[in-house]
């Protein structure tokens, strides 16, 4: 893996730099060490004049899984955080919010699952093309908090997020796609090559003139409140860790996911044996 201990790095095409998330026994989830790695690549790829445009895509089976709910997040973080209540969610939201600030664009391209803090890293990034059988859910809001970043509202809109949140559902690659939480979906075996096709597009783009752009959707999205709108879901994700519900979760959230998972996929089966029969 050369330098890096939970990415590889390549330059697929001219002009165009790629990271893929590498833990795949750990399903990519997102541990502190990667999420230092993805801001130390992307930071030199901001300064690099051979970088246009970064794409993040996962090894293996999936995207990724998810935080890492079997370590320390905030155990050698990539930047400082004011300590206190709620510090966890502002810090990986101002995270997120780095990405949105750099020159130049991010692409995340989703196959597989793509899980709670996954679905984050991937709505961190400017543009985000899928696999149409892409499994996206953010299933933590049953059990513990709302997200950490909270992007649903602002990004999707009060019905769509209101679902999101009540239920912990989940979408396929499809409906990612007309709801606009990606930008195009594409079959799992087009993907790779429909992702370079749109890099090499915006690689043909001057850099100078490219980050004015980028910048501008951004500026216009922030003067509609939309940055503001996701921190202040961050004071909500530190409340519910109050609450009395979540203290079996924090007491093994491991276990207490698996078990969710289980359910889902038992009702998931009852579901599609229900309609196969309709």
């Amino acid at each position: 893996m050369g330098e890096y201990e939970t990415i590889i790095v390549d330059r697929p095409i001219d002009h165009v730099s790629r990271i893929t998330l590498d833990r795949v026994d750990k399903r990519n989830a997102i541990s502190t060490p990667m999420r230092r790695e993805l801001l130390a690549v992307l930071e030199r790829n901001d300064v690099d004049d051979d970088v246009r445009v970064t794409i993040i895509r996962g090894s293996g089976p999936c995207f990724s899984s998810g935080y890492d709910l079997g370590g320390d997040l905030m155990e050698q973080a990539p930047f400082h955080t004011a300590p206190g209540d709620g510090s966890w969610a502002r810090h990986v939201t101002q995270n997120w919010f780095d990405f949105w600030d750099l020159a130049k664009p991010v692409i995340a391209q989703v196959h597989g699952y793509a899980i709670a803090g996954a679905t984050e890293l991937a709505q961190a990034c400017d543009l985000v093309y899928v696999a149409d059988d892409a499994r996206i859910s953010y299933p933590i809001v049953r059990v513990a908090s709302p997200p950490d970043f909270e992007y649903h509202e602002p990004l999707l809109g009060m019905r769509r997020a209101m679902e999101i949140m009540l239920t912990g559902g989940e979408m396929d690659g499809a409906e990612a796609a007309r709801i606009g939480w990606a930008n195009r979906a594409f079959p799992v075996d087009e993907l790779d090559e429909e992702v370079l096709d749109v890099a090499a597009q915006i690689a043909a783009v001057a850099t100078d003139l490219a980050q004015i752009n980028k910048r501008m959707v951004h500026r216009q999205a922030e003067i509609m409140g939309v940055r503001a709108a996701i921190r202040a879901g961050s004071e909500f994700q530190a409340l519910a860790g109050h609450q009395r519900s979540v203290e079996a979760f924090r007491a093994d959230p491991l276990g207490t996911m698996k078990r969710h998972n289980a359910a889902d996929a038992e009702r998931r089966a009852a579901r599609e044996e229900r309609r196969s029969g309709s």
